[in-house]
């Protein structure tokens, strides 16, 4: 597998837990991204800690850790060419306020930290969090 080629996706509680996981799906399938990996969990608190550990000395990491192990989220590998690249550009900037319209974040996003979906920043961090999720025999390639 062409690592180049693969993202991390996570729907996150907000949008979880107001029925936005139809429209999201729709419009990464929309965009031609093929979902080779895909499972619904509720992170535990030192899931999301090791998960976010990257993080772990920002003035955000506490109230992200309780966001993301709030409720149930959807993980996905994402494939597409120039993946990370172009899903970020699906997604949108992390602020809701300023993406671009159409941007799912720009839709379906509430603020910073509830701005309904996370994707990998970079290619060795989408290696990374998609093992950190699924084993090989999850993913679908």
């Amino acid at each position: 597998m062409d690592n180049n080629n693969i993202t991390l996706a996570i729907i996150k509680p907000n949008a979880v837990r107001t029925g936005k996981t139809g429209p999201i799906l729709s419009l990464i399938n929309e965009a031609g991204f093929e979902i080779v990996a895909m499972k619904m969990i509720k992170m535990t608190k030192n899931h999301a800690k090791l998960f976010y550990s990257v993080h772990k000395e920002k003035p955000f990491y506490e109230s992200l850790v309780e966001f993301m192990s709030s409720g149930p989220v959807v993980a996905m590998v994402l494939k597409h060419e120039n993946a990370v690249e172009e899903f970020r550009k699906l997604i949108g900037n992390t602020d809701p306020a300023k993406a671009e319209p159409g941007t799912i974040r720009k839709m379906f996003g509430i603020s910073i930290q509830m701005n309904a979906i996370h994707g990998s920043d970079s290619i060795e961090n989408a290696r990374w969090e998609t093992n950190f999720f699924f084993s090989e025999i999850e993913k679908f390639y």
